[in-house]
């Protein structure tokens, strides 16, 4: 299940609980540390130089842990005490070509303003431009605010240790986090508490979405509309007719603007493609329908933006909205049950909302609720880095997959028609929530699919891995 996202006071009372129930810290400790190493292992290669840097409390004894059991690599393990000489020991070691270092000065625990020394210590650490593999929470940022107290190390990576603490999924923590995983099987007892924020993680997708009934046919499962495309923006009708073959509805209809008809229909076999016309007539056989992408041109039919409204305020079919096609949304009710999903950046979220896109992401959870209050309980994907997904008075997730690659024209409308083909199918319309954790999982994770074979790949060659990751 979803990992909770916790504060530092839930995070104490859960390690009270567990020492209570007669585990050990020793035990905790140990096994947190093994965790580290084998991170520290997919994040190196055989031989490489890793630099651990052990604090004197909890976040030092897993830093220790792992830098004894880090395999096959050349581990150089710096207890720090005093960052004066610390410093001095680990200079000659920053000169060399470092493939990682570990950083475990301070845990969670950390409330009050670092010394100079300290600060030094830290601003040489994040100067070396190495790779950094944060212990639980960078050293120097408040894991409850997300706030560097003076100078927080500047992370590549960080492994937080149970569940994430809430600071780590807060916008101004990002440049300090890095990647954010967790380490969740160390030897605590199921997290005792409820939290309004969860974490996605793989293990949430084991065997889903489910077998196919093998008496199934295209009827079972589902007729995808989508409605995208426009002069100068032709490319977004593909890209996402191409996301929605990737999750295999029986059927798709994309329809577009009369003028790129030819170059996107002949860019697409399996697809019917048509034009608005007039009127715009869904197929009888549709079961849901998404609207946005490529909808930008200044000189596209009235009527794309008449049907967007009329269909959000009166139609009984599941429907997502995304890009332009966001704009156009009446607030208010919608038809009770009616599935409706929206897929906003942080700029189209903070235009709904008529407030600047750096308050939408100083408090995203408000931002996701406000929305989905404003325009009938529908479901929010707040897009970007940890995208955040819920709804005005359900549980909130965030999702830590994908990469920053994936900012490149053309992934939200691939992404978009992937959500629509799955939500077309009416047995995953019946788990709409988990559906869509699953479509923005997925997406994330097939781009760090493509992340591990090539740094420089395409939106097109995403289309083409996008459903394919087995979470484990």
């Amino acid at each position: 299940m979803a990992l909770p996202i916790v504060s530092v006071a839930q995070m104490r009372e859960w390690e009270k609980a567990t020492w209570a129930s007669g585990q050990t810290e020793a035990v905790v400790i140990e096994q947190a540390g093994r965790a580290l190493a084998r991170k520290a292992e997919q994040l190196t290669k055989s031989g490489d130089l890793i630099l651990v840097l052990a604090g004197k409390g909890h976040n030092g004894d897993d830093a220790r842990v792992a830098a004894a059991t880090i395999a096959d690599r050349e581990v150089h393990l710096v207890r720090v005490i005093d960052p004066v000489s610390a410093l001095d020991q680990i200079a000659p070691l920053l000169s060399r070509k470092t493939g990682l270092i570990i950083d475990g000065l301070f845990g969670i625990g950390l409330n009050r303003s670092l010394g100079m020394d300290w600060m030094k210590l830290i601003r040489q650490v994040n100067e070396s431009g190495r790779p950094i593999l944060a212990v639980d929470v960078p050293s120097g940022l408040n894991a409850d605010t997300g706030e560097p107290l003076d100078e927080s190390i500047r992370a590549t990576h960080t492994l937080t240790l149970g569940a994430a603490k809430q600071g780590l999924v807060t916008a101004s923590a990002w440049q300090f986090v890095g990647r954010l995983e967790v380490a969740s099987h160390i030897g605590l007892i199921p997290y005792p508490f409820t939290t309004e924020v969860s974490m996605i993680v793989p293990e949430d997708f084991i065997d889903f979405p489910p077998p196919r009934p093998v008496t199934g046919h295209k009827g079972t499962f589902g007729h995808v509309a989508i409605v995208a495309g426009s002069f100068g923006f032709h490319g977004a009708a593909v890209l996402a007719a191409r996301g929605a073959q990737r999750a295999q509805p029986g059927l798709i209809t994309l329809f577009t603007e009369d003028k790129v008809y030819n170059p996107v229909a002949e860019q697409l076999q399996s697809a019917m493609v048509q034009t608005f016309g007039s009127k715009l007539e869904l197929p009888a056989t549709c079961t849901v329908v998404m609207i946005g992408p490529g909808l930008a041109s200044k000189e596209l039919s009235p009527i794309v933006p008449q049907t967007v409204r009329q269909l959000w305020q009166e139609s009984l079919l599941a429907m997502i909205v995304d890009a332009s096609a966001l704009a156009w949304l009446p607030p208010g009710p919608c038809p009770p049950k009616a599935l409706r999903v929206i897929t906003p950046h942080p700029g189209e979220a903070g235009r709904m909302l008529e407030i600047p896109s750096a308050e939408i992401q100083d408090n995203r959870a408000k931002a996701v609720r406000e929305l989905s209050k404003k325009w009938g309980d529908c479901y929010v994907v707040l897009k970007g880095h940890q995208t955040m997904i819920g709804r005005a008075k359900e549980d909130l997730f965030i999702n830590c997959s994908g990469n920053p690659h994936l900012a490149q024209g053309g992934s939200g409308d691939l992404l978009a028609g992937y959500l629509g083909g799955l939500l077309a199918q009416p047995a995953l319309q019946k788990t709409a929530a988990k559906t869509i954790q699953y479509a923005v999982w997925q997406h994330g994770a097939a781009a760090d699919l493509l992340e591990s074979r090539q740094p420089n790949w395409t939106v097109e060659e995403l289309a083409n891995v996008l459903g394919s990751v087995i979470p484990r």
